[in-house]
């Protein structure tokens, strides 16, 4: 089966909104095997519309649409896939009940207007909305399928997993098992690793290898289908196998992890502590840090050190290490991470400086980060980097890359790059 997701809504195109749907419906719609060639954006006109979907049925046969079910007049995505299939729209008592129950919980008052979003597809299956009011639907027809979403995000990823995810299922008559893993990858390229795997790609059936590269980081989406569990499961194990006796080194964790997440497991497994001085990154580390539910209790504090009055009279840097090496340097990354620690009473202490930009600092060129990390009963290490892009990917990059370089030194690895 191939797929043609359609969002649909002027907003997108304005800019105004991300559309974050086509991403989430990708990754759902590749476990469950089925083909993604196009994603369209279609702002709020019929016609326009109209003709997007005679494009999409030559290319494809399903058709999932996102937007368009709400209550207002330009919320035409139904009425125009009934003209288009020749199907009448009809008023769903349940969904109708399901909206009136939501205006009595919010204690707020129903417009007349918004009848319009329990109106749905005649011979159509109705995909319940439990997070918000427009329900969702699928309408077999000939050889399309019709899918139809909810726009909002909150609505249509759970009315999705909930509801659409099997009715697909089942529309498929798939009897495979099908079996998706994300393997994880950091320090290095995309164009690295997949050079690195090349052979593996060019060969790939069963498991499926699907390379993404996203700030800074590489993922391998790998999908395996058989009739049996246990069958699937080994393909897979064996890919990955394959995959990281090649580049293992960089390889971090599955699925939905994140750099974070791994360290902060790291960190509480080994029942430590961390303090942080930020200058470069202004906090951004202990503001993904505490993110995380649970991570506060090991986090003591830190300092957001963008002064020198602060390094020295806070941190207690040695005025001669800033007159003689500069705030941009390796003896001040080593001695604000140590001095944190001690101040804070902490296991770990972590410091990031450098020059996010956008002009140069002491002589030192933008993009220049050195971060220091230490561990108690163990020597202080400090990595230098050297970054292109933006001050705000600058940034981004330096947290990635101390979770990255303190998951090594945690690891017990010495290899940090």
């Amino acid at each position: 089966m191939n797929a043609e997701i359609i969002a649909v809504g002027s907003e997108l195109l304005l800019g105004q909104i991300v559309n974050t749907n086509a991403r989430f419906l990708s990754r759902q719609l590749a476990d469950l095997g089925i083909n993604v060639f196009y994603h369209t954006c279609v702002g709020d006109n019929p016609n326009r519309l109209k003709a997007v979907i005679k494009i999409a049925e030559e290319r494809s046969n399903l058709l999932i649409f996102t937007g368009g079910l709400g209550p207002t007049k330009d919320d035409l995505t139904k009425e125009t896939i009934a003209k288009h299939v020749n199907k009448r729209l009809i008023m769903n008592n349940e969904a109708l009940q399901s909206i009136e129950l939501y205006f009595e919980r919010t204690n707020r008052q129903m417009t007349e207007n918004n009848k319009k979003q329990a109106i749905v597809l005649e011979d159509s299956h109705i995909l319940p909305n439990e997070h918000g009011m427009a329900p969702g639907m699928l309408l077999e027809g000939g050889s399309h399928a019709y899918m139809l979403l909810p726009g909002p995000p909150k609505e249509m990823e759970p009315m999705f997993l909930k509801y659409g995810y099997p009715v697909l299922r089942s529309l498929l008559q798939e009897e495979d098992v099908i079996l998706s893993r994300v393997l994880r990858f950091f320090g290095i390229g995309e164009a690295m690793l997949e050079t690195e795997i090349e052979d593996l790609i060019d060969a790939q059936t069963n498991p499926t290898i699907a390379p993404l590269a996203s700030d800074g980081e590489v993922t391998l989406r790998l999908t395996a289908k058989h009739k049996q569990m246990d069958t699937a499961l080994r393909l897979l194990d064996e890919t990955e196998k394959q995959i990281l006796s090649r580049v293992g080194d960089y390889f971090y964790g599955y699925d939905e992890t994140s750099l974070m997440h791994e360290l902060i497991k790291y960190i509480k497994d080994k029942k430590l502590t961390i303090a942080c001085a930020e200058s470069l990154t202004g906090g951004m580390f202990q503001q993904v840090f505490t993110a995380i539910p649970g991570a506060g209790e090991l986090l003591k504090g830190g300092v957001v050190c963008y002064t020198n009055e602060v390094k020295e009279n806070v941190l207690n840097v040695q005025k001669t290490t800033i007159a003689e090496n500069g705030v941009v340097s390796e003896q001040c990354a080593r001695e604000l991470a140590k001095n944190v620690a001690s101040l804070m009473n902490a296991d770990i202490g972590i410091s990031f400086t450098g020059v996010a930009g956008p002009d140069e600092l002491e002589g030192k060129p933008v993009g220049t980060v050195y971060i220091g990390i230490s561990i108690k009963d163990e020597p202080v290490q400090v990595e230098k980097l050297n970054f292109g892009g933006t001050r705000d990917a600058i940034r981004v990059r330096s947290v990635k890359y101390g979770c990255h370089f303190l998951i090594k030194r945690l690891n017990g690895s010495q290899n940090a790059k």
